[in-house]
């Protein structure tokens, strides 16, 4: 091998998750604030009175009674518990992790502990073979599996977004290399082990931990710990499975494929599985070919290399040669044309038997999925679930299932046949499920549409057909366990122009963000429609002097040094109520490190909890049955270091080992735990 080096060159597919958007001011119209409010009375009223007949509650979710009258009791004579028991943490630039007064954390499994096999210890010269039993890189959505119901052993299962290949191969060190770089090539070339490493470092992590003294946790050697990486043989279910949109020379049947990319966030379902969402997995791939809408409407153009060049590498193996699909068989039994489409579907994943096998469960649909969020499982209904698509306007989508939950025999089947709908967001207030079914309302052969698996595997276009609403990068969702209200984050969106507004995403170059809300009607998630406010916009608290920067708590009021935020995206909310929002902004002044906030929708109250190390991502968030521990995580921590001061070695953080001669920054989970054994937020 040669040692003549040249730079790759990649098509810019921007670094990590969806990139930051570009921080522009924009006018924020009092007349929004005022239209917001006005849609909360609907939920209030409507949606609130018939969710006490489906559920037996009322919506508190809402910020009330069923009063009109927010300063109302809760019927019994008393008002709400305050939830949110904390002094609210400072915004911070520091390279620690900050939570409030009387709370203690433990840096857990950060990237390269090994879990699994022989247990090769980490290290930046660990080889590819070494990933596969070690935590992947850039931690994200997570559970914790009780194991018989514990809160102090279980599995903990967590998605590992993309990577950083500069912080994983010791021949990166002192090159110029950004954020998404990779090493020089080698006479064209990427060596196959790197390449097997980077593989290795995405998908999920099944790891047993244990609880032990001093409230700290240590990972347990079990035969369910295990790796489910890029290369996991995996199975296709649901009418895609079998098409000749998937076969490909791995699977010429088009029932299996390889591997999971870009899991960010994660679900759980009513059968107590794992799902991991694929998100913005269209980059890694390069192709020739050119007008195919099955790549044309998710990012995949002719020319250059895939993401990180995985098709580049030396050794020519299939499982690396697939990352090209170009049309170069005489069919696609004989190459990877399709291999594209084998992604961005949501991924079910057995945590408890190490010999189970993944499945793709293609009708949820195929986008950028960002997580999945399923409505409280009622007996003898369907099932639902929620999905959010991770760009700038993009929708929102719920499943429905054609058969009905029955807890003694529901499996993940229930996921593979049922409607897919995608969400109208009207202006007044009200809201609708628009049905993406083959054979209706213009999805039909005359539209380019062939069947129900054209269809999902088309997601998008067969949305953007049934005139659904473009919102602003719709991310997490999270459902209340009081009352049904479902929540998504809606991250930024720098793209939208002011002709381009509407009443559920109402800022032109939307810098900071918002939460949305619903009720379905009649309290059924099943419903076909629904009614909605914004929880909250993020931003500051307007004393930058710039009136359109400002931010708005669920009350209405505006932000202050205690909760300004920006780019809201994990969220979670408890078995109380407590709804847990994760920032995804970058180190931008006023809001410091990203952080996490908890609200109060009984009362409003909104407060930072936690702030992470510099240049890092706070997301996933799950806490043990007992509520008393909690799991985060912080991914790439140092993520901000410029590729000059990579070369000098200049990391902007060196959390969680503060030791950057050896150990470059990591992704990691952060334990959490109140010093009085309390519940945590309480």
């Amino acid at each position: 091998m040669s040692t003549d080096t040249q730079q790759l060159t990649i098509i810019d597919h921007g670094e990590g998750d969806e990139p930051v958007a570009e921080r522009q001011m924009n006018t924020l119209f009092s007349s929004i604030l005022e239209a917001r409010l006005g849609r909360r009375q609907i939920l209030k009223g409507s949606a609130g009175a018939a969710a006490i007949g489906f559920m037996g509650l009322g919506l508190a979710g809402c910020n009330s009674s069923s009063s009109d009258d927010d300063d109302e009791d809760n019927g019994e004579g008393e008002a709400p518990a305050a939830l949110l028991g904390f002094t609210a943490v400072p915004v911070s630039s520091a390279d620690v992790i900050s939570v409030p007064e009387g709370y203690s954390t433990q840096v857990l499994v950060p990237y390269g502990t090994p879990i699994a096999g022989d247990f090769p210890s980490y290290s930046i010269n660990s080889t590819g073979e070494d990933q596969a039993f070690q935590m992947g890189n850039h931690h994200d959505g997570m559970h914790f599996f009780a194991i018989d119901g514990s809160s102090e052993d279980g599995l903990l299962v967590m998605n590992h977004e993309y990577i950083e290949p500069r912080f994983m191969h010791a021949r990166a060190a002192g090159v110029a290399l950004g954020s998404g770089g990779v090493p020089p090539l080698i006479d064209g070339a990427r060596p196959a082990d790197e390449v097997l490493k980077e593989m290795n470092a995405h998908g999920v992590s099944v790891v047993r931990i244990v609880k032990g003294v001093n409230n700290e946790w240590q990972v347990q050697p079990d035969m369910r710990n295990r790796r489910i990486t890029a290369l996991t043989p995996m199975t296709l279910q649901g009418p895609v499975r079998g098409t000749d949109f998937v076969k490909t020379l791995y699977s010429p049947n088009g029932t299996m494929t390889r591997g999971t990319l870009n899991n960010c966030g994660n679900g759980v379902t009513p059968w107590n599985t794992y799902m991991a969402a694929e998100e913005n997995w269209a980059g890694y791939f390069r192709t020739d070919d050119v007008d195919r809408r099955e790549f044309d409407r998710y990012g995949i153009r002719p020319g250059g290399t895939g993401r990180y060049g995985w098709e580049l590498a030396d050794s020519a193996a299939d499982q690396y040669v697939r990352f090209d699909a170009s049309s170069t068989g005489a069919s696609a039994e004989e190459d990877y044309r399709n291999e594209p489409v084998c992604f961005g579907w949501m991924v079910e994943i057995d945590p408890t038997d190490p010999d189970s096998v993944p499945v793709k469960r293609t009708a949820l649909g195929r986008f950028g999925h960002e997580g999945v969020v399923f409505a409280p499982a009622v007996e003898g209904r369907p099932v639902v679930c929620y999905s959010g698509d991770d760009s700038q306007f993009e929708y929102i989508y719920k499943f429905v299932s054609a058969g009905n939950f029955n807890a003694n025999t529901a499996s993940g089947s229930l996921l593979d046949s049922g409607v897919l709908y995608v969400a109208k967001f009207n202006d007044d207030g009200s809201g609708e499920w628009l049905p993406l079914v083959f054979g209706m309302n213009g999805l039909t052969p005359a539209n380019g549409f062939v069947s129900q698996a054209d269809v999902l595997v088309n997601t998008r276009l067969a949305a953007d057909m049934m005139g659904a609403t473009p919102m602003d990068r719709p991310e997490w969702g999270a459902v209340d366990p009081a009352n049904g209200d479902v929540y998504f984050t809606l991250t930024n969106n720098s793209s939208r122009s002011e002709d381009q507004t509407n009443g559920a995403n109402p800022r032109a170059t939307n810098r900071h963000g918002h939460i949305i809300r619903w009720a379905e009607e009649g309290g059924d998630h099943a419903a076909l429609t629904f009614n909605w406010d914004i929880f909250l916009f993020g931003g500051d608290s307007g004393e930058s002097g710039v009136e359109t920067n400002i931010g708005f708590d669920p009350n209405g009021d505006r932000l202050t040094a205690d909760n300004i935020l920006s780019s809201p995206d994990g969220m979670w909310i408890d078995p109380d109520s407590r709804v847990w929002i994760q920032m995804d902004s970058g180190a931008t002044d006023p809001f410091g490190n990203c952080a996490m906030l908890a609200a109060d929708p009984n009362t409003g109250e909104l407060k930072r909890f936690l702030v992470g190390p510099v240049g890092n991502e706070i997301t996933g968030v799950i806490t043990t049955p007992d509520q008393k521990t909690m799991f985060i995580n912080v991914q790439h921590p140092g993520g901000t270091t410029s590729s000059a001061n990579f070369a000098a070695g200049n990391y902007t953080s060196s959390w969680p080992d503060n030791n950057p001669a050896q150990f470059p920054p990591r992704s990691s989970t952060v334990v959490i735990w109140k010093d009085d054994g309390g519940v945590i937020g309480s």
